[in-house]
Formats: C-alpha cells, sequence, structure tokens
C-alpha cells in the first residue's frame, strides 16, 4: 500500500484520540452501523481530500465499512494531524497522504496520489481535488460519476465550473445542508476559529476591538462567539443585506478602511481573496493581529504586506510580525491559514458529527442515483438532511412534538381562512 506520512509510531496516539471524538458523534456511529450491514458503496473507489483530523478518521471508518475503497489527502497544509493521518494507515490500512506543514509541491504530488486510485466518487474540502481532476487533461474525469463538497468555498469554485460549462459530473453540495452550514459553519467555526486565536496568542479578547470580515454563516459564529467573551465587534460586508442582517444582530458595520484604523483583532470568513489588503495594512494600530478562518489563504494579500514591510520575525510560534516603516507592527497568524486548524483542533467533534453524516449518505446517495443524476452542483436531498436531525435529536434524548392530523390537513389545505 503507498500512502505519505509523518511517522507510523504516531498510530497509537492517533487511535486514542480518534476514539475520544467518536464518543460525541453519534450519529455517525449509527451510519457506521447500517453501512457495515449493508455495504452500500461495496466496489466504489473513493478518493478524498478532506482536513485529516480525528473527525475526518470516523469518517473514514464509516466510508471504509460501506465498502468502499478510499484515499485520502489533506485539503490544507497546515491541518493535519499527524497521528491521525498514522492510524489510518497502521491500523485501518487507508492510504493517506497528509504531512502537517507539507509544501505546495508535495501538496499537489498528494492530490495526484489518491487521483491514481482512478476514483468513481471525489469527496473534497475546498475543490482543489476537483479541480485537479478536471486540469488533469485526458479522460482522468471518465470514470467519476459523482463527488460531495464539504465547505463554501468549494461549493462557490464548483458552481462556477458548473456555470461555464466545465464540471463534469455531478456534485452534491454538503456544506448547504442545513445540518451543516447552520451548526457546523456557525457553532463550529464559532467556537474553533475563537480557540486557535486564544491558543496562538494567549490574548484577552474582552475589551478589545474584534473585525469579523464577512457575515456568512461562519462569520455570524464568531461574531457570536467573540461578543460572548466581551469584545466589541465591528463586522465589514459586501452585501448590503447581510450588513443590514448585522447591524440588527447588534454590531457596528464599517468600511474595511475604517475598521481598519481601530481594530484589534481581525478575522477574514469570506471565502474571497485580498479581504485584507495594502491599502488597509497601512491604516492599522500597532499590534494589530491577522487570522483568516475561510479557507484558503488568500483573504490576507500578505505579499502586499510583505512587500512594504521592513522587517519580518516569528515572535511566537505560529506567529509572523511584520514592521512596516512608520513602526507599527502587524502579527499574523498560521501563516494566514485556517486558524482553526492551523492553531487549534478545528470544529467539535458534534457538528463534525452531522457534517460527515451528510458527506457519507450524499456518497450513498450518489451511487443509488449515478445513473439519474446530470452534470451540475446539487442539494443535499432533503430526507438526508431531516433524518440527520432526528438522529442528534434522538441521541442528545430529546422528543419533539409530531403535527396532529388536523394540523396536517390545515397545512395542506387553501380553504380554511379568518
Amino acid at each position: 500500500m503507498d500512502y505519505d506520512v509523518r511517522d507510523l509510531g504516531l498510530a497509537p496516539k492517533g487511535k486514542a484520540r480518534v476514539e475520544w471524538a467518536a464518543q460525541s458523534m453519534p450519529v455517525l456511529k449509527l451510519v457506521h452501523q447500517r453501512f457495515a450491514a449493508e455495504r452500500p458503496l461495496a466496489g466504489m473507489r473513493l478518493a478524498a481530500c478532506l482536513h485529516v483530523t480525528t473527525e475526518t478518521g470516523n469518517l473514514m471508518r464509516v466510508l471504509k465499512a460501506g465498502g468502499a475503497e478510499i484515499a485520502l489527502a489533506a485539503s490544507n497544509p497546515l491541518s493535519t494531524q499527524d497521528e491521525v493521518a498514522a492510524w489510518l494507515v497502521a491500523d485501518e490500512q487507508i492510504p493517506v497522504f497528509a504531512i502537517r506543514g507539507e509544501d505546495k509541491d508535495t501538496y499537489y504530488r498528494h492530490l495526484q496520489a489518491v487521483l491514481s486510485l482512478r476514483p468513481h466518487l471525489t469527496m473534497d474540502d475546498g475543490a482543489d481535488l476537483v479541480s485537479t481532476l478536471h486540469t488533469a487533461g485526458g479522460d482522468q474525469a471518465s470514470h467519476v460519476f459523482g463527488g460531495t463538497e464539504e465547505t463554501t468555498t468549494g461549493v462557490i469554485r464548483l458552481r462556477s465550473m458548473a456555470n461555464r460549462g466545465v464540471l463534469k459530473y455531478p456534485i452534491i453540495a454538503v456544506n448547504d445542508a442545513k445540518t451543516k452550514h447552520l451548526f457546523d459553519n456557525r457553532y463550529g467555526t464559532g467556537q474553533s476559529t475563537i480557540d486557535g486565536i486564544v491558543r496562538s496568542t494567549n490574548r484577552l479578547l474582552a475589551g478589545s476591538t474584534f473585525v469579523v470580515c464577512g457575515y456568512g454563516w461562519c462569520g455570524r459564529g464568531v461574531a457570536m462567539r467573540a461578543h460572548g467573551m466581551g469584545a466589541n465587534v465591528i463586522v465589514t460586508e459586501v452585501d448590503p443585506i447581510r450588513a443590514l442582517e448585522a447591524v440588527m444582530d447588534g454590531y457596528r458595520v464599517l468600511s474595511m478602511a475604517e475598521a481598519a484604523k481601530v481594530g484589534d483583532f481581525f478575522v477574514t470568513l469570506t471565502g474571497n481573496t485580498d479581504v485584507i489588503r495594502d491599502e488597509h495594512f497601512r491604516l492599522m494600530k500597532d499590534g494589530a493581529i491577522l487570522a483568516n478562518s475561510g479557507h484558503f489563504n488568500v483573504e490576507l494579500e500578505l505579499d502586499a504586506l510583505e512587500h512594504i514591510s521592513t522587517k519580518k520575525c516569528v515572535v511566537r510560534e505560529g506567529i509572523e510580525e511584520y514592521t512596516l516603516p512608520s513602526g507599527v507592527r502587524i502579527n499574523v497568524l498560521s501563516e494566514g491559514r485556517l486558524i482553526n486548524l492551523a492553531a487549534g483542533e478545528g470544529h467539535p467533534s458534534s457538528v463534525m458529527d452531522m457534517s460527515f453524516a451528510n458527506q457519507a449518505l450524499a456518497a450513498e446517495h450518489l451511487v443509488k442515483h449515478r445513473n439519474s443524476l446530470g452534470t451540475g452542483v446539487f442539494p443535499v436531498p432533503d430526507e438526508i438532511d431531516r433524518r440527520i436531525a432526528e438522529l442528534k435529536l434522538q441521541a442528545l434524548g430529546i422528543v419533539v412534538d409530531a403535527l396532529t392530523e388536523k394540523q396536517q390537513e390545515y397545512l395542506a389545505s387553501w380553504e380554511s381562512g379568518t
């Protein structure tokens, strides 16, 4: 079996951590039990590009139990937990190509390694695997009949591919499932982003001015958690509806140019490029702290920051300090990469439980309907979304009401009025 991980000797530590995470993933456990009995993915080759974490380790076990042949690469050079990668190879016999801190060339070599499986299914987080497959040329995508996408950035890229007529097979946008983005993006990103910033800096958030760039579901979660820790939250936005929502949620909304002058902490969560740019760096206070939680490291224009700086040094593990000609020092966390995974451990297992249950069930759906789906980006079927919510509530011991027959008739009718 081919693989590329840091050290197989880390496998026992990885096993302990994966099992700890599994305790908070009851929905995925139920999916695992059914998959092991029914093997709905039997005969399928699946190439995955995901953050190699304890939660992902549990997802890989489920997919393997379902009968899939799997190869896994990391979706971010700084998110890999080397002990989990080692455990997947040593104990689960799953080929993994992921080393924390790998360079760009190694990253793309690893993507090619998992694509050499000639997969029937792709499972992506950020669409790098899909875009690499589509730019490879030849018949590389001819044997793929479906894929899934985990995150907002990836869905944006895939919809662009679909709109331009480039996408060659159907993708299910797992990110857009209600049991994913309403929980993972808001509560998972909210908690894990703050965790990564605090672990990196050991700075007090209470009383600080905390700038959240982007008020999508991830931005909402970070703003909520920063506010809960006593920070004065400012939101920057380009969408007037989201900006208005931030105002009505009680936050100040400023342009990036105005926010740059007053912020102590800045976090980007937009999925776009150059959100904080040259002109913004020049306006910042001494000691400003910048982080990104929007998947790729392009949200901070770091080339521009380096160009205008007179000095750059590492002042603390994971913190690079840039000194401007004025003497102002700007601190960038984790090279501008995903702060919650580069400096923390990513989302809590209990929210990834629902996200990865969506991944597993979406893969099963693609196998069942592989001859009837067209090319494009599709939502997670509503019945999957609702079933995952029901299973989560069941695991939490929560019982909800059911509509009476009269109520169902009323909702289905049009005759009844005032």
